[in-house]
């Protein structure tokens, strides 16, 4: 058992609280990893703030870290004492029937027990006092000390800065992913939601060749951040408002070659999906909805040819994918510094949920020390 210090939260709606929890030593097929730096993302705050109540709590929330491996368990082959890694809130055990067919990167192997907070084995490392307390998507990075199975973590090359690299354990990665799987080179794309994920799909884009990029955001420090990260064109859409739609028609010829929504707002899926050209424009969907959201669309645009799905991390495969993503940081192919807008201790943790709400932060980074 280790000691460990973590925020911890109790029930939606509430700050969380700064603890001393106990951590337990892994077991089979599980790895202790230090984390020592982690971003904060709106799939955490839909939780904090009580906006979707799936996750079952008091948990340990946080699943964009990176940090070193401390100790495994039992039956760890693929890591060592010493291993920099990125936990992963999607595993890739290989033998799924996910895993196996070839077509997804969603792994089945650990998401029944890890959307339940424990770990595969059924049961949670953490403790504060005589109370367990939950796991959070299977990597709870807001805890110094976290226990991760070990087909839930990637191993990265070691001199990558961890305090940067944490961010590809979800934003960077999901939009940057999300747009090299779906673009194609001279493409129009549009943007809908320029946050963490919104601005990585934009430099994903670019990434792919795309010929126009229109950032759709009502933030204007992050329409300025977009252009900087390759937007061609930018729109408030709370300025358009119902116009919005026929503003991006009028800039793409009749309508976008793919589309991608990343705020989480129904309202602005259904008009990812409306923004769409006939005949093969796709809409991909990424942002976390608020517990029981529905959209509603009209079949005729589908059977005209547009498609709407969504995209999980990106289409990446994680332990064996996400090695790509850091070397195309490494090189300099992909922005991450100009992505912290903040640096907060661990202690923070709450201050920075509430930049995140004033819309103050693109992404913070929570240190721990």
């Amino acid at each position: 058992m280790i000691r460990s210090r973590a925020a911890v939260c109790h029930a939606g709606g509430e700050p969380m609280t700064i603890e001393t929890v106990d951590v337990d030593g892994p077991r089979s097929g599980e790895v202790l990893v230090e984390i020592k730096a982690t971003g904060v993302c709106h799939t955490d705050a839909v939780i904090l703030w009580g906006i979707n109540r799936n996750s079952p709590l008091p948990a340990i929330l946080g699943h964009e870290g990176a940090g070193v491996v401390v100790e495994v368990g039992p039956d760890v082959a693929s890591l060592g004492r010493g291993d920099h890694v990125i936990p992963l809130y999607g595993a890739e055990c290989g033998v799924c029937r996910h895993c196996l067919s070839g077509r997804t990167n969603i792994c089945w192997g650990t998401r029944k027990t890890r959307d339940l907070g424990v770990l595969p084995e059924g049961t949670s490392r953490f403790r504060l006092g005589r109370q367990a307390i939950h796991h959070f998507m299977g990597t709870s990075t807001f805890s110094r000390y976290t226990v991760v199975p070990e087909v839930a973590l990637a191993k990265i090359r070691p001199d990558a800065p961890l305090d940067h690299v944490c961010l590809l354990g979800c934003g960077v990665t999901t939009g940057v992913g999300a747009a090299l799987h779906d673009t194609r080179a001279g493409d129009n794309v549009a943007v809908f939601g320029l946050g963490g994920v919104g601005v990585n799909i934009v430099q994903g884009a670019r990434l792919a060749g795309a010929q126009r990029i229109i950032g759709i955001d009502p933030n204007p420090l992050k329409r300025r951040l977009a252009a900087d990260f390759g937007a061609t064109d930018l729109l408030d859409p709370s300025a358009l408002g119902a116009e919005l739609v026929k503003a991006v028609q009028d800039l793409t010829d009749g309508g976008v070659d793919v589309s991608f929504e990343s705020s989480g707002e129904p309202e602005a899926m259904r008009q990812a999906f409306e923004v769409c050209c006939l005949g093969w424009g796709t809409c991909v969907l990424l942002g976390v909805e608020p517990e029981g959201s529905e959209i509603g669309v009209r079949p005729v645009m589908m059977r005209y040819g547009r498609t709407l799905k969504g995209s999980y991390f990106g289409g990446v495969k994680g332990r064996s994918q996400l090695g790509r993503y850091v070397d195309l940081f490494m090189d300099g192919k992909i922005k991450v510094a100009e992505l912290i807008s903040h640096v907060l201790p661990i202690t923070e943790a709450n201050q920075a949920f509430d930049l995140m709400r004033s819309g103050e932060s693109l992404r913070t980074v929570l240190l721990h020390e």
